[in-house]
């Protein structure tokens, strides 16, 4: 018997989770970006803190938005976030095109006033042989909490909300002045830079990212 699977086959002959089936952005985002590694500064910070937005929404409606969050957040580099004060948060309140929730719009600058601080760590330097190229800081930070094997799911409800590796993470950067960085939204952040991977097995996708075999 072949096992149950909620892989959905495309027109083009492809399965993807419901999720990405359907929706034409979310399809884009899911066969070109999600789970790829990201191990720059600047692009790990962006996903913690959009990461962080999407609580209590869809990731369609951020992903929707992203161009105008990194408009408004100048591109999400450390430094010019960090130097945000009041004016510039009066100014996020009023602008329609993000999700105008000030404790998110707080934490944001918090992630990247904290992002530099990680700078200064010598234990966050990158790994002489690492297989990947991490800037130092936050990137290996995050990818530290790597786990030594990652899901395998063939259907939706096998996909993990949280797991030992990200309830750390979590543990972690909090201690480090992060905000809006619980487990499952940390989860959510290994998942899509490829920390792990949570293809469903089967997925034209599974083992795309060069990390995890397929």
């Amino acid at each position: 018997m072949t096992p149950a699977s909620d892989l959905v086959i495309g027109a083009d002959g492809l399965g993807r989770p419901p999720w990405a089936a359907r929706d034409p952005l979310l399809r884009e985002y899911y066969d070109t970006e999600w789970g790829m590694p990201v191990t720059t500064e600047q692009g790990v910070l962006e996903r913690l803190c959009l990461e962080g937005f999407q609580a209590g929404l869809s990731w369609a409606t951020i992903l929707r938005k992203r161009p105008a969050f990194r408009d408004a957040f100048a591109g999400f580099e450390p430094g010019t976030v960090a130097a945000f004060g009041d004016r510039e948060i009066d100014r996020l309140m009023g602008d329609a095109r993000i999700v105008r929730n000030r404790r998110k719009i707080e934490a944001t600058i918090a992630n990247a006033r904290a992002t530099l601080a990680l700078r200064d760590d010598p234990a966050l330097d990158p790994p002489e042989a690492g297989a990947l190229e991490l800037e130092p800081g936050l990137p290996v930070l995050v990818w530290s909490f790597q786990p030594a094997r990652t899901p395998a799911p063939r259907t939706l409800a096998e996909i993990p909300t949280t797991s030992a590796e990200s309830v750390a993470l979590s543990r972690e950067l909090k201690r480090r002045g992060f905000r809006f960085v619980g487990p499952t939204t940390m989860h959510a952040l290994m998942e899509a830079i490829g920390v792990i991977d949570t293809h469903l097995v089967g997925s034209h996708r599974r083992g795309s990212s060069g990390v995890w075999a397929g």
